[in-house]
């Protein structure tokens, strides 16, 4: 599998088999993705793999937590603003009527929607999953690395054959997480990550992207002054700042 095919065929599975993954396969993806850049080589991610039975004591004590209802652990970061602007706002309800729409749920339907959030606490069926937390100190540009290499990582899967949902969804059981992973203190969980063979007979519906020009701009011929690349956007001038970030 190219790269370009890994890219275009990656996609959040929310379904899979019980077939087992062999630790061979996740040691080559994880030691390949170790190579992901980080701003001076930091490399600031901390995974942990999960398969067999401490997996299934993990999905038991969350699900257990869900269906009693308790409260999810208090934040440590902002998953997504307060107040989403356009277009982020539409694409995000666009994603929300997709998905669920995929299950047969309505958007009022808000009980059959917890339940069907509800399956994250059972990786979606998958038979191992990944945890990524990061040092508490760190600032947004480590961030910034950690999401560069998750996403090797799901792309590291495809070539072999695998599939993956992230799962920012842990990070409010996070509690839960650390007592079967008893991480150091300091680290703050980002996400899960369901790793597995799809499940092909689990439907789903495919959200699509937006095209280029919606989030793309080309500067072209570049002669020192402001050049507009298509209506309503303006070229952008040389940044002098010689304070750059150096990613590895």
């Amino acid at each position: 599998m190219d790269v370009y095919e890994a890219v275009t065929s990656r996609r959040a599975v929310r379904g899979f088999t019980d077939q087992q993954v062999p630790r061979e396969v996740l040691e080559r993806v994880l030691s390949a993705a170790a190579w992901s850049p980080s701003g001076s080589n930091l490399q600031p991610w901390h995974a942990y793999v999960l398969t067999g039975e401490p997996l299934a004591e993990l999905k038991k004590r969350a699900s257990e937590r869900a269906a009693a209802g308790d409260p999810w652990d208090e934040p440590e970061y902002q998953m997504y603003p307060s107040e989403l602007k356009s277009p982020y706002r539409e694409r995000r309800s666009d994603f929300g009527e997709k998905r669920y729409g995929s299950l047969g749920i309505s958007r009022d339907d808000w009980d059959a929607r917890r339940r069907a959030a509800t399956e994250n606490w059972a990786c979606f069926g998958a038979p191992a999953a990944l945890f990524c937390y990061i040092d508490r100190e760190m600032g947004r540009p480590q961030w910034s690395d950690v999401g560069m290499y998750l996403q090797t990582v799901m792309l590291l899967l495809r070539a072999e054959g695998l599939h993956s949902c992230a799962q920012m969804a842990w990070s409010v059981y996070r509690r839960t997480v650390a007592e079967v992973l008893s991480p150091p203190d300091g680290l703050v969980l980002y996400c899960g990550m369901a790793i597995g063979y799809e499940d092909v007979t689990v439907g789903y519906a495919r959200t699509g992207r937006v095209p280029l020009d919606e989030t793309v701009t080309f500067v072209e011929g570049w002669h020192g002054t402001r050049t507009p690349c298509r209506p309503g956007h303006q070229g952008v001038e040389p940044n002098n700042n010689n304070n750059q970030r150096d990613i590895s």
